[in-house]
């Protein structure tokens, strides 16, 4: 028992409220100028430097900056090329496809996006996507698919809902990057071993294997093998100090180029010996893609297809694709904005005008890359402007170089993106999460292992809501405060103090402590405090109304003590003549007196 000075106390009274009901009367907002207000920021300076970035870093462009610019541009795109190659491989689209995908997001994202760090373009888990949801509909659905997608995350962007990505945590995100890396890992087995098959999902790649692990092509697995070595040596080489440590940082940034050359002039000497011991990619389509409208009509199986028929079989991928590759794209700023504030919305609508320009020249679905961003940052790059240099070379490779595309093994590329993908899985992140809040692990492992064996955007949907019941559940279960002390003519009283605001999810758990507290105790009143209330909704006020008029049959008074303005009047519009009489207000030393009984 808690026994308290005794000073006077201040009763609420009507000065609080400035005389009168009508002052506690709530206005409903006014949405005529809150529009004026947002139409008219659409016309302002302020908002086109915000969303034309290159507006406010080109002015301030140097000399200086070109050289690094060009040389970070043209190591992306040594490595988007074999990467592009795989990536359409992966989703069972011709080579080319995987090119026409990696230069138009260069170039749009040089005028629109705001992290020189970030590199647009094809990705594995994009890849994937198309694999699981497109595969056997041809390349007319991908390249809509492209459209569409572009445009719902520019829908996105331009109603401001970048805050959305707040809701996604942190070990939900590393959850579902580590499982998407072991997904397109085991995706590549068949390819690195010369096994049959299609499956690029984690249960049925498995599968795969142990039916025709029989099957294996030597000649495949000992280049896919050596591929994946010689690629973990290479990259050491940027540790390399001494005078070599230019050139070891080179030739380490370069490792995916220098191997698939190395492959393809491999394979190219067995072809000029009228041998062909590995699996190749086969013909690559020359020449650049025509610049046409996105097919809003395609022939399937002899029969034409209109746009809602081509909608209706791309069915969840249209809601799943954008929300992925939103997710992989913020999450990568996040990862080079060193602790700066990012801006999620120009993002969308950065990555958004990517793909919608991108449908134009035959493009699949792109995002954020986390390997070539990676690459950009290593290399030095200074602004946007380097990705420039990989679409130019993303282009002259597509005019003169298609016809060496031939000769490059399916099982280098598959060793290409297996090293890459061994270091997205993310260890780290979940020793991270572990040693700061174990309980968040579940969450982590959750979204893990339901990506593996339900897929990838199902896994997402599962991590994300067991969080969000994470949260729901905290804030349904607030902290409360007791003790009890003696008023001033001799009677126990109980003072309750919830740490957080009362809504529908956390006052009927407040209700029923407080009713357990005191039958336990058996008080005459209870005294709320309310420093820490600042919102009550209508069913917490409703709620409290009866948790008043409960304690009144158990022969308990009840007073609201220190609860602000806001909430006054919110429960004073419920039930003023409850209400009213049970606020006070004063220092906690000073209660004692005026609780009387």
């Amino acid at each position: 028992m808690v026994e308290l000075n005794e000073k006077p106390l201040l009763a609420f009274n009507a000065s609080d409220l400035a005389d009168g009901v009508d002052d506690c009367e709530e206005k409903f907002p006014r949405f005529g100028p809150l529009l004026a207000t947002k139409l008219s920021g659409f016309c302002n300076r302020k908002l086109l430097f915000k969303r034309l970035p290159i507006l406010h870093w080109l002015p301030k462009y140097e000399r200086s900056y070109v050289i690094e610019d060009v040389v970070a541009g043209l190591s992306v795109g040594l490595t988007v090329i074999p990467q592009g190659i795989a990536f359409a491989v992966m989703a069972n689209l011709e080579p080319q496809y995987g090119l026409y995908s990696a230069f138009m997001g260069c170039f749009t994202y040089c005028v629109f996006g705001s992290c020189k760090d970030l590199t647009i373009g094809p990705t594995a888990i994009m890849a994937l996507m198309v694999q699981m949801y497109i595969a056997g509909l041809g390349a007319d659905f991908v390249v809509l698919l492209t459209f569409l997608s572009g445009c719902i995350i520019f829908l996105l962007g331009i109603l401001n809902l970048g805050f959305l990505v707040q809701f996604i945590s942190m070990p939900v995100t590393a959850g579902f990057t580590s499982a998407a890396a072991i997904t397109i890992a085991t995706g590549q087995l068949k390819a690195l071993l010369g096994l049959p098959g299609r499956s690029n999902e984690f249960v049925g790649s498995w599968i795969n294997l142990f039916k025709h692990y029989n099957e294996t092509n030597t000649w495949d697995a000992a280049l896919g093998f050596t591929t994946i070595i010689v690629l973990l040596a290479l990259r050491q080489l940027r540790n390399v100090r001494g005078k070599w440590s230019v050139a070891g940082k080179y030739i380490a940034l370069s490792r995916n180029a220098i191997v698939v050359i190395g492959g393809a002039s491999l394979a190219y000497y067995f072809a000029s010996s009228r041998s062909e011991p590995f699996s190749l990619t086969g013909t690559v389509t020359p020449g650049l893609p025509p610049v046409k409208l996105p097919p809003f009509s395609t022939v399937l199986n002899n029969q034409t297809l209109t746009f809602p028929e081509m909608t209706s079989k791309l069915g969840s991928s249209i809601i799943a694709l954008p929300l992925i590759a939103i997710l992989e794209t913020v999450a990568i700023v996040k990862a080079f904005s060193k602790g700066k504030s990012m801006d999620a919305t120009q993002e969308m609508i950065a990555l958004g005008l990517c793909n919608i320009v991108g449908s134009f020249v035959s493009s699949m679905p792109v995002t954020g890359s986390f390997t070539r961003s990676a690459v950009n940052n290593n290399s030095g790059v200074r602004t946007p402007l380097g990705g420039i240099a990989t679409g130019v070379l993303v282009l002259l490779s597509l005019g003169l170089l298609t016809n060496t595309f031939y000769y490059i093994p399916k099982a280098v590329l598959a060793g290409v993106m297996i090293a890459a993908m061994f270091f997205m899985v993310e260890f780290h992140a979940a020793a991270e999460i572990w040693r700061t809040k174990k309980i968040d692990i579940i969450p982590f492992i959750v979204t893990l292992v339901a990506c593996l064996l339900l897929g990838l955007e199902y896994g997402m949907v599962i991590g994300i809501v067991l969080n969000i019941c994470f949260v729901l559940y905290m804030t349904s279960r607030p902290s409360i405060e007791q003790a009890v002390f003696r008023t001033n003519s001799g009677i126990e009283a109980m003072i309750v103090k919830p740490d957080q605001s009362l809504i529908y999810s956390s006052v009927e758990y407040l209700k029923h402590e407080i009713i357990k507290m005191v039958d336990k105790s058996q008080v005459h009143a209870v005294v709320i405090d309310g420093t820490n209330i600042s919102y009550v909704d209508s069913t917490a006020a409703k709620i409290l109304s009866s948790t008043v008029e409960e304690l009144a049959i158990r022969q308990c008074a009840v007073w609201l003590w220190n609860w602000n303005r806001a909430v006054k009047c919110t429960l004073l519009r419920l039930d003023r003549e409850l209400f009213y009489k049970l606020f006070k207000v004063g220092d906690l030393e000073e209660l004692p007196k005026q609780v009387c009984i």
